[in-house]
């Protein structure tokens, strides 16, 4: 069963896609995300917001986020943590 990560709004992500997960303040992040809006290869799940994460997925596609890469980050860490102990658990 895939891991699913909540990026906010009730958006979610597949963890097993997840490559990297990046803040949008450096010119060149900045440059890729106009990039990939112009292909069509940029997923704006921000509901308007200010994009605070770019998260690239392994299929090449950016998914633009309202919540900044740390709390992204904590939820990644904090699924595969529970997941761990429910691995030990089941032994």
């Amino acid at each position: 069963m895939a891991k699913l990560i909540n990026i906010g709004f009730g958006n979610l992500v597949s963890a097993d896609k997840i490559v990297a997960v990046i803040n949008p303040d450096s010119a060149p992040i900045k440059r890729m995300v106009q990039q990939a809006k112009e292909k069509g290869e940029a997923i704006d799940a921000t509901q308007g917001r200010r994009t605070k994460a770019v998260l690239f997925t392994t299929d090449g596609r950016l998914i633009l986020s309202a919540l900044q890469a740390d709390t992204i980050s904590k939820r990644f860490h904090a699924k595969s943590n529970s997941e761990e102990k429910g691995d030990m658990d089941e032994s």
